[in-house]
């Protein structure tokens, strides 16, 4: 059994899912981001209406994320068991603290990036399972920041790596070449709705599949009887 964390194995495996799981992650996110980016780009631009988009962005986020955190679950020995309705359906139990940490953790990387770069990575690095935590071992959304941290404890560089460096940096470059492609066509709805949508389809599995794997093979980690799978 391994003592750190594999940064090379958990990507392998991460990007191992993706692809053989991308019949059920790419439709699903392609639908769910597409709802996002339409109550985004239709939303009236006023202070008044800003908390209806961001509320509904926020609810099919963590919706998507919790989705991916049972998916991975379900196919660590394998195969996977469950339909998208049922992974759908086991996360709305657990709905309601996935979006409370959600939005705390948010608020708390945002002010430590805005303040000082170095907080806010720190916060995104010990804080990089809370999700996996809340949906597998239904955690309260405070509880879920302390155990998290305590999982990401003596493997926190490997976790930066993964989580900050190399997915964080993949996603904003993907983010950026929409921006670039958004600007090279005609400035409408559709084109905005559309490079919103191509982004977040893209992005959003592997965001939300690293930190599932991240977290399982933490788990491992910590319960050698939690085997990874390979």
């Amino acid at each position: 059994m391994e003592k750190k964390l594999s940064v090379g194995d958990t990507l392998k495996e991460t990007f191992a899912i993706y692809r053989d799981q991308a019949a059920v992650l790419l439709p699903v996110a392609l639908g769910l981001f597409l709802l996002v980016a339409a109550v985004q780009a239709l939303t009236p631009e006023s202070f008044a209406f800003f908390i209806v988009p961001l509320i509904f962005s926020i609810l099919v986020g963590t919706l998507y994320q919790g989705m991916v955190v049972r998916l991975v679950q379900d196919v660590r020995d394998g195969r996977r068991d469950n339909s998208v309705g049922a992974l759908m359906r086991s996360v709305l139990p657990v709905l309601g603290p996935l979006v409370g940490a959600g939005i705390l953790a948010g608020i708390g990387i945002g002010v430590g990036t805005v303040l000082l770069v170095v907080p806010g990575l720190y916060l995104m690095t010990i804080w990089a399972v809370i999700a996996p935590v809340i949906v597998v071992e239904n955690r309260e959304v405070l509880e879920s920041f302390g155990r998290s941290r305590e999982l990401v404890r003596d493997h926190g560089w490997q976790v930066f790596t993964i989580v900050v460096l190399i997915v964080g940096l993949i996603s904003l470059l993907i983010g950026f070449a929409g921006i670039l492609i958004a600007n090279q066509l005609a400035d409408s709805v559709v084109v905005e709705i559309g490079t919103r949508t191509l982004t977040s389809t893209i992005t959003a599995p592997v965001e939300a599949l690293v930190a599932s794997v991240v977290y399982f093979r933490l788990l491992a980690l910590e319960r050698p009887s939690v085997t990874p799978a390979q």
